[in-house]
């Protein structure tokens, strides 16, 4: 289990998150429904057990915080012989999103989703995740539907990348820091 809290003086975030579960339960609670809703949603398609508790003064801070702090978390739960990459495409209703993702420490964001916040919320989980996130939006029309293709793609991808392997996915192997 990995715990993260980040707090500042616009919100306060709390994060446990068990990746590779089983039962990929989620207890969520952002005051926001939809934001709720969305990380639900990535908990269940990403294969991890998730409680999540966050409050914020702005809804734009709320889910950017929210966003850095869960990212933060699967950056931390993430094993250096995790698969690494991870790929799915999900159609919903009209809309028809495909991700993929990069475990491998490189962080980068690659998409546009009609809904600005979440557009924004995945830039910030791919950044503080140190992951390369691609999403493409095929078609879709109602920015609902387009959003929550984008979270089930990316849960998927990231279930397959955050898999368990037997083996470092890098010609650099493990990577070691040491910082004073």
């Amino acid at each position: 289990m990995t715990y993260v809290r980040r707090t500042t003086s616009e919100s306060d975030v709390t994060v446990e998150l068990t990746a590779r579960t089983a039962t990929p339960a989620a207890s969520i609670s952002t005051t926001d429904p939809f934001l709720d809703h969305m990380i639900t949603t990535l908990s269940r398609y990403g294969g991890f057990a998730l409680q999540l508790e966050a409050s914020g003064d702005l809804d734009h801070h709320l889910a950017e915080d929210v966003a850095l702090t869960l990212g933060r978390a699967i950056a931390e739960a993430t094993t250096d012989t995790c698969a690494r990459y991870g790929e799915a495409t999900v159609p919903m209703d009209d809309a028809l999103v495909t991700a993929a993702i990069d475990l491998g420490g490189r962080p980068y964001w690659g998409g546009a989703l009609p809904d600005v916040a979440y557009d924004h919320f995945l830039r910030s989980l791919a950044t503080e995740a140190r992951a390369a996130l691609h999403v493409v939006v095929v078609r879709g029309h109602d920015p609902h539907h387009v959003t929550e293709a984008a979270m089930k793609a990316v849960g998927l991808a990231m279930r397959q990348a955050m898999a368990d392997g037997d083996t470092v996915f890098s010609l650099k192997g493990s990577v070691t820091w040491e910082v004073r």
